[in-house]
């Protein structure tokens, strides 16, 4: 007679939300086991006894044929004595003990579930919440653990006799799929409109949404995050006048569109891209235009003004599809601008009340329902670089899964930056990324940090007893943790060092030797007071030692100068000692009130605080060449400057003057006056704006080679970094990548977090974890706001 046992199985990863318990039940029953299932804040722990072999078998194959959302960490079993039950049960969860289990993230509608959306004989035919154990919402309506329905937002919408059937049924779709719902048991869809909003007349909210787009409204669309706010992208004036009103500038705005085939009307989309735009995430995915009229509608030229790629998301939940029309329904807007609701610089709203208030002068109308957002997550954003993903905002479909790290790290904080923000929590082997916050300049997206910190630090089971924050004091995401730290350490870390940190904990670098670290942005704050951005290190986690910069100049006016980039390409020429020619774009963008003033505060030094940023020298050669004299948003002139280059012929792109003059001492210093000279040379000659743009390009990728091959003699590392905002640019991250690869080195690039301020957290939490090390001393450095020491 074969041998019965019984294990206890426990099961961590994302298993709670995603139909873990209904496939353990399955799986259980058709081999014949007996025993029970049940979700604990530790994971899903299940006992099972039967036939030794039967046992084995679902051990080992648990995690191999587990749920397409389900993640699976680690698979923990141990022998119980036999207990002789009989049948096999799904019982009610456990709350005691610390969390220890992964919540899902937002996931785009099934297939299945758009099947029976568009089918008139499913009782859930047009139902705007349709969803089941496969699709819809999970990390923003998550109230607390264990992951049931009484811990989500849907816990005010009791199950109708059907739902509950279904809910209870283990062969149906949607057995103990918390979000299940139908048109007899909510949510409910409101359109209100008017002054003061007023819900519409009419059956349909979705119906009366449609109408008003096509005549031109501003909608505001409730979504899995917050609300949207959308209206159709092929009228000029309705995106003109949503612009205008959201104070947007000229960043451009992602458009939905209802499939593939649309979508590859407008833009090329490789297999990669497509992978990305279907897939269960559903990213708001970068793509470079088509170039010439589409044959179809076309979005106006205001939804992204001299930007080389547009922003294309599929619908990802009944709403959407709904609103893009079903087959059979009536004309309608089949291009639509669909973008966070709020006013530029804010967090994204969720609050239905603080919608009709804070959207009051934007939106014409809400399309709006009854189940509360728990936790904010607007869209993620990822183009593709050389055939693999590059996230430039991670977000909605990815927080929050966490990341695997190459070292253990204690409870640990990190609060990010200012722009951009995400922070960052750790213990272990694991490092969770909160979504987007936003940037920290306002009091709004400061209570927004604050209470996602807090909902995170409740799904994670992490208490923090260390905290690292930007070496800048003035950060407000820096003020944050001081304020609240109490008794415990907070490590100030550099901003490069974090970035560079940041590629190499995605890499699972172990931090045993230095690495050659490329950190090219706008602004970070150096540990000698002054404005870095130009950046070469040498760096592990525990320090680095700055290798090469570029040579700084004079920021004039400070933030004034990011704003206008004339002002920066007159400070670049200026400290190259190159005329302010009349006939220069830069000069003629310049009012000449402001240029006399200019003058005088470079030569006296009045207000002008030197930077070696990248970015800044993006935004001078942008101006310099009249491509961008003012940027309405964030890296504005150097986005438009890669789209010039993009328009030169491949042959222009060498030339003998484009070239960074490399000083002797320590660090080297890289100096662009040879550069400018020849850039101004090729002005004066009447050279179109994109080959000189190309030509720049071409030039800072191989001051990269330069620097990178003599860091490798002097300290005998091949592997190079690439990171900063600055290397969301797939133009200059593709050549340098291939002239550093043709040169023999390992180059390093980020694919799960972002280049820029969006994946500083994750390395601020592993330089914080490397310095609090015994067997890693700080090392040199200069000294520090708070009394500490530069461990960097």
């Amino acid at each position: 007679m074969e041998t019965v046992e019984r294990r206890l199985v426990t099961v961590r990863g994302v298993v709670q939300g995603v139909g873990f318990r209904p496939y353990v039940y399955t799986r259980a029953t058709a081999l014949g086991l007996t025993g029970h299932v049940t979700n604990t804040p530790e994971g899903v722990v299940a006992e099972v006894e039967g036939p030794a072999a039967a046992v084995r078998e679902f051990c080992e194959r648990l995690a191999a044929d587990a749920p397409p959302l389900a993640v699976v960490d680690a698979v923990r079993h141990r022998p119980l004595p036999a207990a002789g039950t009989t049948g096999f049960t799904i019982v009610a969860s456990r709350t005691e003990g610390a969390a220890r289990t992964l919540v899902s993230p937002d996931t785009a509608t099934c297939a299945d579930c758009l099947a029976e959306l568009a089918d008139p004989a499913d009782r859930r035919h047009r139902h705007p919440f349709i969803t089941c154990t496969h699709c819809g919402p999970r990390f923003t309506i998550v109230t607390a653990l264990p992951y049931d329905r009484a811990h989500t937002t849907m816990a005010g919408f009791p199950l109708c006799p059907d739902c509950a059937r279904e809910y209870a049924d283990p062969a149906d779709r949607r057995f103990h799929a918390q979000p299940v719902a139908c048109p007899a048991c909510g949510p409910r869809l409101r359109l209100l409109a008017g002054r003061p909003p007023r819900e519409t007349d009419g059956a349909d909210p979705v119906a009366g949404a449609r109408r008003l787009l096509a005549e031109g409204a501003v909608v505001a669309v409730k979504g899995l995050g917050g609300y949207h706010l959308a209206c159709d992208a092929t009228q000029s004036a309705a995106v003109a006048e949503l612009r205008r009103r959201k104070a947007r500038g000229d960043k451009p705005f992602a458009l939905m569109v209802p499939d593939l085939a649309a979508v590859e009307r407008l833009a090329f989309a490789g297999p990669e891209e497509r992978a990305l735009l279907t897939g269960a995430a559903r990213p708001v995915v970068l793509l470079r235009r088509r170039p010439g009229t589409p044959d179809g509608p076309a979005p106006a030229d205001g939804v992204a003004p001299r930007c080389p790629d547009l922003g294309f998301v599929l619908p990802y939940t009944p709403v959407h599809h709904l609103l893009l029309g079903l087959p059979g329904d009536p004309p309608g807007p089949r291009l639509l601008v669909m973008t966070s609701a709020n006013l530029s610089g804010e967090p994204i709203v969720t609050d239905d009340a603080e919608a009709l208030e804070r959207l009051a002068g934007i939106a014409d109308a809400w399309l709006t329902h009854d189940r509360p957002i728990h936790v904010p997550c607007d869209d993620s954003v990822v183009r593709v670089c050389d055939g693999e993903p590059l996230v430039v905002r991670r977000s909605r479909g990815h927080a929050p899964l966490p990341l695997t790290l190459p070292l253990p790290v204690p409870e640990t904080l990190a609060a990010g930056g200012d722009l951009k923000n995400v922070f960052c929590l750790g213990r272990d082997r694991q490092a969770w990324l909160s979504a987007h916050i936003g940037d920290m300049d306002s009091l709004a997206t400061q209570a927004a940090f604050a209470r996602a910190e807090r909902q995170l630090e409740s799904i994670t089971g992490v208490t923090p007893r260390l905290l690292a924050a930007d070496l800048h004091p003035g950060y407000r995401s820096t003020r944050w943790a001081r304020r609240h730290a109490g008794e415990r350490p907070v490590v100030p870390v550099q901003h490069h060092h974090a970035h560079i940190a940041s590629v190499l904990a995605e890499h699972g670098h172990d931090g045993t030797r230095p690495v050659i670290g490329i950190a090219f942005d706008g602004t970070g704050y150096g540990d000698d007071g002054t404005i870095w951005g130009g950046e070469v290190l040498l760096a592990d986690y525990a320090g680095y030692e700055r290798f090469a910069h570029l040579a700084p100049v004079p920021l004039p006016g400070g933030d004034a100068a990011v704003r206008r980039p004339y002002r920066m390409a007159l400070a670049h020429l200026w400290a190259a000692g190159l005329d302010w020619a009349p006939g220069l774009p830069c000069v003629a963008a310049c009012p000449p009130a402001e240029l006399r003033v200019l003058r005088q505060q470079l030569e006296r030094g009045l207000n002008c605080p030197p930077t070696s940023g990248m970015g800044r020298l993006f935004d001078a050669v942008s101006s310099l060449a009249g491509v961008c004299h003012e940027s309405g948003y964030e890296a504005q002139a150097a986005v438009e400057l890669e789209a010039a280059a993009l328009t030169a012929p491949d042959a222009a792109a060498p030339a003998e003057g484009y070239r960074f003059a490399l000083g002797t001492g320590t660090p080297v210093t890289a100096d662009p006056a040879p550069l400018l000279a020849a850039a101004v040379a090729d002005l004066r000659a009447g050279t179109a704006p994109g080959v000189i743009a190309a030509r720049f390009h071409r030039a800072v990728a191989e001051l990269v080679l330069a620097l990178s091959t003599a860091a490798r003699a002097a300290h005998e590392t091949g592997t190079v970094a690439l990171t900063g905002g600055v290397f969301a640019n797939t133009l200059l991250s593709t050549a340098c990548a291939r002239l550093l690869r043709r040169a023999g080195f390992t180059v390093l690039r980020h694919r799960q977090v972002p280049p820029n301020d969006g994946g500083l957290a994750l390395g601020q939490l592993m330089v914080a974890a490397a310095r609090r090390r015994p067997e890693h001393p700080e090392r040199g450095g200069a000294h520090v706001p708070g009394g500490t020491r530069q461990g960097d």
